[in-house]
């Protein structure tokens, strides 16, 4: 891979995960006047409005054709990624309440390991065995941030820690999304972003209909809409738009396996910034991030480690494989 090339890849991940280490923070704020089913909605409605722009000009009318595509495998995507993500973590953040920032980013963070099991499931691809050593010494890290490192407290009031539920199924729901991206090769980010929204918004819009006929949420009123307007186009533009077109970008030149590895960069941005907003973590909470952290990081680097043993095995026997060719 070229440098350049590479160097973007890395880019457009950082600014992807930075613009989303700053979102939890910034729905602290906007969940106190709107549910996070309706604000998902109303935000995803504005970011494809610009996704859908952008990709008209880059590849013109006919890139929006699902003629002959796997359109059914692209909404299932879409709404993993946008009604799923969006609505279990944000439902989840605002479940626990003032900490809910600093637990929800923290909770990203599992992503890299998320995606080995995935990649697992979906594509029959088994981790090595140390690498499930690296997934629980991840999960040990996770512990401490949501217990404070009072592991008796989860025994004696299991309730208070049932938000977590939808934390981590949001997570592997982007997870799910992200890995979703392999099965369109021929699609350029561009398209894989805008067509994965738009399907996604059917299931986004589906289900908020359905809440508000069950009265399970509110009807939007224009005064809410008003008072979270700033955090909307925040969260619409800079982390939908910009952040999640930047991400998609990154992992197609990373790839999933790589690119997932920078949702580090959201609990410490989430942290610098929570700090700020008088939300300081524990000493067990910053003691599990770091854990979960380096859990990851090793992980990644022995799995490259093997990646790159596995190649050099595989030049030697073609090489040889040839050579006998040749005499």
């Amino acid at each position: 891979m070229q440098p350049n090339k590479y160097l973007t890849g890395i880019l457009c991940c950082l600014v992807a995960t930075i613009s989303w280490g700053a979102m939890f923070p910034v729905m602290s704020d906007a969940l106190r006047f709107i549910d996070p089913f309706t604000f998902t909605a109303l935000r995803y409605s504005i970011a494809v409005i610009a996704f859908s722009a952008l990709l008209l000009l880059r590849e013109g009318i006919s890139a929006f054709s699902l003629r002959g595509e796997r359109w059914v495998l692209a909404w299932l995507f879409g709404s993993a990624g946008f009604a799923g993500f969006g609505f279990l973590v944000f439902l989840g953040q605002k479940m626990i309440g003032l900490s809910g920032a600093l637990t929800a980013s923290i909770m990203m963070a599992t992503m890299p390991m998320l995606s080995l099991l995935v990649v697992w499931g979906l594509r029959k691809i088994r981790p090595p065995l140390f690498s499930f050593c690296f997934i629980l010494l991840s999960f040990c890290g996770v512990v401490l941030v949501i217990t404070s490192g009072d592991l008796y407290a989860v025994v004696a009031e299991p309730a208070n820690y049932f938000a977590n539920v939808p934390l981590i199924s949001g997570a592997l729901c982007w997870v799910l999304y992200t890995v979703g991206a392999t099965y369109f090769p021929k699609w350029s980010p561009y398209k894989y972003t805008t067509l994965t929204t738009l399907l996604g918004l059917v299931t986004v819009f589906a289900i908020d209909i359905v809440l508000v006929l069950l009265k399970i949420i509110p009807q939007p009123t224009i005064a809410a809409v008003i008072e979270v307007f700033p955090h909307l186009i925040y969260m619409a533009l800079i982390a939908g738009f910009v952040g999640v077109l930047c991400w998609n970008i990154g992992n197609k030149i990373l790839t999933p396996l790589n690119g997932v590895l920078f949702m580090d960069v959201v609990p410490i941005t989430a942290f610098i910034l929570s700090a700020f907003c008088g939300a300081v973590p524990s000493r067990m909470q910053t003691l599990g991030a770091c854990i979960t952290t380096t859990a990851l990081l090793v992980n990644n680097i022995y799995q490259r480690r093997v990646q790159s043993a596995a190649l050099i095995v595989a030049t030697r026997a073609a090489e040889i494989h040839i050579a006998r060719k040749i005499s």
